[in-house]
């Protein structure tokens, strides 16, 4: 058997480690040809001497020559900055590309990769929510498989397997509800990043985590689940399931649901991803229903966690509004960790930002650029 050719962006990260755990677990499986990262080449020195791929990139150019000196004795090339990540994705021995790179940044080698034909297994939702019929488009017109990584994505993709010809009625995407599930407005006033960044099911990355917590991840999975599906706005439903063990569920027309279950684990659902359209044996942890006796599920609260409205209100809208909407969110959830700003504040400087920029039906790629450049500015001058 052929071994898969991979390339991790963001390998660093908490989604880019636990790639690289799933390739450790399966040597005869998967190559990895490429691996990234922001600004930890501490780190990615370490996965490159492991798993010697053909590349290596860092995007901090400060820290280019660090890692060239570090893997001087070794054969692997070595570049730096952005445009690098359009340019390793081409690489011919690449078969799967895992995008697990944090926010818009992601868009560009995703659509570098999908034009050079390479499948993507995504954990980078912006680049749906930024652009989605933009990318989707693409992936049909070069015929590459876009493969969820998302935990509620991929659980779609699996309930869907084998229904190719049963439409869907609808998509439930659950949600932890995450820290402050059952909190009102004048709790939420006060709340600091050190309540926001202790998610009580899932460890994942400061931008996710503070996401999960205003409930502005589940509207941009709303916003990806959309494209990735190709259904309408009121197809696609959020569900508070605090427990985690439902990971989404499909309705079909005829009234029956699917759905997919298992421990609160991102490890299944990269596993799913790259080895697609197998299931590989492994020893994760294994679901137990008698350790959650009850599984439980109420509707979001909307007035107090307003980034999920406003999610659906940009998706409804459609253009360029969803990227407005994730740019302006990247500027705030970064200002509410440095203290810059409040909880609440979020929704109202996303909310002023999707006011003050321009509306634009059927953006170009350039459009998308400059509106997510627009509304991060737009977003700082509020902000300061």
């Amino acid at each position: 058997m052929n071994k898969k050719g991979i390339a991790v962006l963001g390998s660093t990260g908490s989604i880019g480690t636990q790639t690289l755990d799933v390739v450790r677990a399966f040597p005869d499986r998967f190559d990895i040809v490429v691996l990234t990262c922001g600004s930890n080449a501490t780190l990615l020195v370490e996965q490159a001497l492991e798993f010697l791929p053909q590349a290596v990139v860092v995007i901090d150019e400060a820290q280019f020559e660090f890692v060239k000196v570090k893997l001087s004795h070794t054969a692997i090339a070595v570049y730096s900055g952005m445009q690098a990540l359009e340019e390793v994705v081409q690489f011919e021995e690449i078969d799967v590309v895992l995008n697990a790179i944090v926010g818009a940044a992601g868009l560009r080698p995703t659509i570098k990769a999908i034009e050079n034909g390479k499948d993507i297994a995504l954990a980078n939702k912006e680049t749906l929510v930024v652009a989605g019929e933009l990318v989707m488009g693409l992936a049909s017109q070069h015929q590459v498989q876009m493969l969820p990584v998302d935990s509620e994505h991929s659980a779609i993709f699996q309930c869907l397997a084998g229904e190719e010809t049963n439409p869907i009625e609808k998509i439930y995407i659950t949600a932890s509800g995450g820290p402050f599930r059952g909190k009102d407005r004048s709790f939420l006033a006060s709340v600091t990043k050190e309540h926001a960044l202790k998610h009580p099911n899932w460890v994942m990355g400061a931008k996710i985590t503070i996401d999960s917590a205003s409930l502005m991840n589940k509207g941009l999975e709303v916003i990806e689940a959309k494209w990735l599906f190709d259904l309408e706005v009121d197809q696609v439903d959020v569900i508070v399931h605090p427990q985690s063990i439902v990971h989404s569920l499909v309705q079909f027309q005829d009234g029956s649901i699917k759905a997919q279950l298992g421990v609160p684990d991102m490890k299944l659902p990269i596993q799913y991803a790259l080895s697609y359209p197998h299931r590989l044996e492994n020893n994760f942890e294994r679901f137990n229903f008698l350790d959650y006796p009850q599984l439980t599920f109420e509707k979001p609260d909307l007035h107090t966690f307003r980034n999920l409205a406003l999610a659906y209100d940009s998706l409804r809208k459609g253009g360029n509004r969803p990227c407005v909407l994730n740019a302006a969110n990247e500027i705030v959830v970064d200002a509410f960790l440095k203290d810059k700003i409040s909880f609440l504040g979020m929704s109202d400087v996303i909310e002023t930002v999707l006011e003050k920029v321009n509306y634009l039906a059927r953006p170009s790629l350039d459009d998308y650029i400059e509106c997510d450049y627009a509304a991060r500015r737009i977003a700082e001058e509020i902000i300061n």
